[in-house]
């Protein structure tokens, strides 16, 4: 019986690389400071490569690198990297039969005659519009609802000004923090749910890959499926961490938000919606702190979201990780430029 290998420790690394990615379908995209790669398993033995650009808001500086400012744009940047890469790497399953193509209906023939070469750009905008309506109603309305509908008759007096019924001070706190909780439940139980399904299962598993393959490189070990494959697959600068700290800093800004803003009700989701930029540019400042400094601290503030990744990072195969290892051979600098914090972790 193969004896099991220790994992690496994180505070093990020797530095820090600014390099990332993210996990695709039978495949790995990996970003780093001069190149940015796709690699796909297109069989048992062959692995497609390909070089992706974007005209990032980052390389424009000035304005679009101002702390916090920057969380936004860089959200975005990542956004139209993974969309570009994920149209690659399903054009890439598909030819190699690991993902069947359906035959198109008769509506998705009118729009490819109707649109062309834009059809899937306006796939987007409408996937876009549908994804933040859901994600609105889900993290947004759904959580003050309830909270109405359950615990709010508890927290609630008369206004002395107008004499309507508010909530109280500690009322305004306990909504927050229920709203707050509901959803990070809410995202919890989603990744959860999806994480059953077998072709999700997969993408978690390339996800895995790519984490691993990351602290290879910066425990300063040979990019080996070997050296891989005992390392760690819960990294501080990841996605998921990202969304769950950003969720996190969502109930701390709503403790500052008054129940009905100026006396009206329906401005309380409408200056959550407005805050929500400075809560990403929190959630990205956070992430990036994170991810230069290895140290008791930012370990114990990283923790939620490394919890989070036990759902979607599972453990890789060794052809899922010669894919992550092919992608971040490719985006290595030859001059060291991604290295942002080197022998982080001398105590």
């Amino acid at each position: 019986m193969k004896k099991k290998e220790k994992a690496v420790s994180a505070a093990q690394q020797k530095r820090i690389t600014s390099i990332g990615g993210s996990a695709l379908i039978e495949g790995i995209m990996m970003r780093g400071p001069k190149r940015t790669t796709v690699a796909c398993r297109t069989d048992e033995n062959n692995i497609y490569t390909e070089d992706i650009s974007i005209k990032t808001f980052s390389s424009r500086g000035g304005f679009f690198r101002i702390p916090l400012i920057r969380g936004i744009f860089g959200m975005i940047d990542s956004m139209r990297l993974s969309y570009k890469a994920l149209g690659i790497s399903a054009d890439k399953a598909m030819e190699a039969g690991t993902m069947e193509e359906e035959e198109p209906s008769k509506f998705e023939k009118w729009l490819d005659e109707k649109f062309g070469d834009k059809l899937m750009n306006v796939i987007m905008v409408i996937a876009t519009i549908l994804g933040v309506a859901l994600a609105l109603g889900l993290f947004v309305f759904l959580p003050a609802a309830l909270f109405d509908w359950t615990l709010g008759g508890l927290f609630k007096a008369a206004d002395p000004a107008t004499g309507a019924e508010t909530y109280t001070l500690a009322g305004q706190f306990v909504k927050s923090a229920f709203c707050g909780v509901l959803k990070i439940a809410l995202f919890i139980g989603y990744m959860l749910l999806v994480s059953q399904m077998q072709d999700m299962r997969r993408v978690f598993q390339y996800h895995g890959a790519e984490h691993k393959t990351i602290f290879c490189y910066e425990n300063d070990e040979e990019l080996t499926v070997e050296n891989v494959r005992k390392q760690i697959r819960f990294h501080p600068r990841c996605g998921t961490s990202f969304l769950v700290v950003t969720l996190l800093v969502s109930i701390i800004v709503g403790l500052f938000i008054p129940v009905a803003p100026f006396g009206v009700k329906i401005l309380n989701p409408i200056f959550r919606l407005l805050l929500v930029p400075v809560m990403v540019g929190l959630g990205y400042e956070f992430i990036k702190l994170c991810g230069k400094h290895d140290n008791k601290l930012t370990r114990i503030l990283a923790t939620p979201g490394l919890w989070a990744q036990r759902i979607t990072t599972k453990e890789p195969s060794d052809d899922m990780i010669e894919c992550a290892i092919t992608a971040m051979k490719a985006v290595i600098p030859e001059d060291g430029s991604d290295i942002v914090n080197d022998c982080s972790c001398a105590q």
